[in-house]
């Protein structure tokens, strides 16, 4: 009986979703520390915020990449179908985790 090798698109997924998340993280980290450590809060208009702002919304297309990517490899006949079936799971997670982390800053003012 053969093998079935992994399907390169689900690898993609998968590797790019992880790589986003842990990005996502820091980003969100650091967002949280120069909020705590200005007096008053994060200037929203500073360069810091912009350039972590524009690098959130970065990480979110890589993510909606991931989960196209998660997409394609899961309809991949005869390949392994565990790491498209991961990659768009932790894609999908990043999106909306991000959109109501998103959602809760722009109601929170």
């Amino acid at each position: 009986m053969e093998k079935k090798p992994h399907s390169g698109l689900g690898l993609g997924s998968f590797y790019t979703s992880i790589v986003s998340g842990i990005i996502l993280i820091i980003l969100i980290v650091s967002a949280g520390y120069l909020e705590a450590s200005s007096p008053g809060g994060m200037d929203e208009e500073s360069s810091a915020a912009i350039v972590i702002g524009l690098l959130m919304l970065l990480s979110l297309a890589a993510s909606l990449i991931a989960l196209g990517l998660g997409i394609s490899g899961l309809f991949q006949k005869e390949k392994k179908k565990i790491f498209a079936i991961l990659g768009s799971l932790i894609s999908a997670l990043i999106i909306v985790g991000t959109i109501s982390l998103i959602a809760f800053g722009l109601s929170m003012g």
